[in-house]
């Protein structure tokens, strides 16, 4: 499986220039509101044609602006999950699943077909139900069996938990990515949550203003984001101003500290990242004095916000978490930082 996407789009003001690859596996689109997520879905799923560019899925090309290719929608054999599910409200289970049964026209092996898909999903028994009787994770799963009743090449998922609650969504997640795994095609999901795409995806795809920031595996762009909006997006909460100082040394304006990174700095770096539970008042390196200014308790954390005894005063609050059980009894005159755990920034 693979897929090859080039897309380039003037909307308004707004200019929409995506390009990847991906070989196999679940990509998640993780970016801001308006950064172009969900309209790159849509032009991989022909509902915007792209003013230049080209879309390949598994070898077959449905878009091509030099070649004059263009498949329609339902010519593409891609499946996409709408935001709000896109139900009939005035059908069944079953009916809603019969209607996306577009493939299949001999009336047994159609309804033999529903039946597979129904005790897949595990909608056995909801079939005479409407939406309005069904949880929302019910209505997700109808939503995916519509879909995936006729084996797309393709799943396209824009923000499939953003109508569920908060302990309903960390239910449904498991769910799927359990039914993601037996998908085994190409997978590509939209979200603005850093835990949905970690937890989902095998790879990632940063969007910024409708270009792609950063692109790769979602553990090494979780580890080193490289760029600011990948540090923001991926949960960072410190970042500051930064320049190289040495072969491994950088020196933060803000903060009126130079820093070890123990590690060669590049050309080029304009910022550092340090995730808030990475310091550490027992770690002797990158030890510097602290004024604790908030501290904040939440259901099962800390969080310590604090300036350096030399940082600017007019400066952004320093994010120090940790969990409640690693409260120490006093908060420490200094906290040190790994050098490993410095993210250097270079856009």
């Amino acid at each position: 499986m693979s897929m090859t996407i080039e897309i380039h789009k003037q909307l308004g003001a707004f200019r929409l220039d995506v390009e990847f690859q991906l070989e196999y596996g679940i990509l998640g689109l993780l970016g801001a509101s308006g950064s172009g997520k969900s309209k790159t879905l849509q032009c991989i799923t022909g509902i915007e044609r792209p003013d230049e560019g080209k879309i390949i899925i598994n070898g077959r090309t449905v878009f091509d602006s030099r070649k004059n290719i263009n498949l329609k929608t339902q010519e593409r054999h891609v499946g996409y999950l709408f935001q709000n599910y896109a139900l009939f409200p005035n059908m069944t289970v079953a009916e809603n699943i019969s209607c996306g049964v577009h493939t299949v026209s001999d009336k047994r092996e159609r309804t033999n077909r529903i039946g597979d898909i129904i005790d897949r999903m595990q909608l056995s028994g909801l079939e005479k139900r409407k939406p309005a009787q069904l949880s929302g994770g019910q209505q997700q799963r109808v939503a995916l069996a519509r879909i995936l009743i006729n084996k797309p090449e393709i799943l396209l998922l824009d923000e499939p938990f953003s109508a569920l609650d908060s302990y309903l969504k960390e239910q449904l997640m498991t769910e799927l990515h359990t039914l993601l795994a037996e998908f085994q095609k190409d997978v590509i999901v939209v979200t603005h949550s850093r835990d949905e795409a970690y937890q989902l995806c095998d790879h990632i795809a940063v969007l910024d203003a409708g270009h792609l920031d950063v692109f790769g595996e979602t553990k090494k762009i979780f580890q080193d984001p490289a760029t600011r909006v990948g540090a923001e997006l991926t949960g960072c909460k410190n970042i500051v101003k930064a320049n190289k100082l040495g072969t491994t040394q950088i020196y933060v304006p803000d903060w009126n500290l130079i820093l070890d990174t123990g590690r060669y700095v590049e050309e080029g770096v304009q910022a550092i990242g340090i995730r808030a539970h990475c310091f550490c008042g027992e770690i002797s390196e990158n030890a510097f004095d602290i004024t604790v200014v908030e501290q904040i308790e939440q259901p099962f954390e800390w969080i310590v916000k604090f300036q350096y005894l030399g940082q600017n005063k007019e400066t952004n609050l320093i994010w120090w978490r940790f969990a409640k059980t690693d409260k120490p009894k006093t908060i420490p005159e200094k906290l040190g930082i790994k050098g490993e755990n410095i993210l250097l920034l270079y856009a």
